[in-house]
């Protein structure tokens, strides 16, 4: 079981900047491909990044490359999503998953935290 805690959110402006956080319980976490993904109301949830166990490979939505960074501190059980240059299409609540597949489908993550609320005013 992995417990997982997203923090960080906020209101911003067009073009301001967040780092979100998501702190897990499981000593294990370095174990395991951790990934963010978005929901917008009335919309699907959508991948936002996934960073691999051992920090080697990130994969990002066409949407949030070269404005987003995926990144990960084994040693604190945390990842972290700092978002640049940030635009009222990025306000949505954003959900921090962990699993075993390396993978940009919501479907195969196994865990989830609760979600944190960004939104981006224009």
């Amino acid at each position: 079981q992995v417990h997982l805690v997203e923090s960080g959110g906020g209101l911003v402006q067009a073009g301001g900047s967040l780092r979100l956080s998501c702190a897990a319980s499981r000593r294990t976490f370095s174990s395991v491909n951790m990934g963010w993904f978005r929901q917008a109301p009335g919309k699907e949830r959508e991948f936002v990044a996934v960073i691999s166990w051992s920090e080697s490979s990130t994969n990002y939505a066409d949407s949030v490359k070269g404005r987003f960074t995926i990144s990960r501190n084994n040693t604190k059980n945390t990842v972290y999503l700092q978002m640049n240059s940030l635009k009222p299409e990025d306000t949505a609540t954003y959900y921090c998953a962990a699993g075993a597949f390396w993978s940009t489908g919501a479907d195969r993550y196994a865990y989830w935290g609760q979600g944190t609320q960004v939104t981006v005013s224009s």
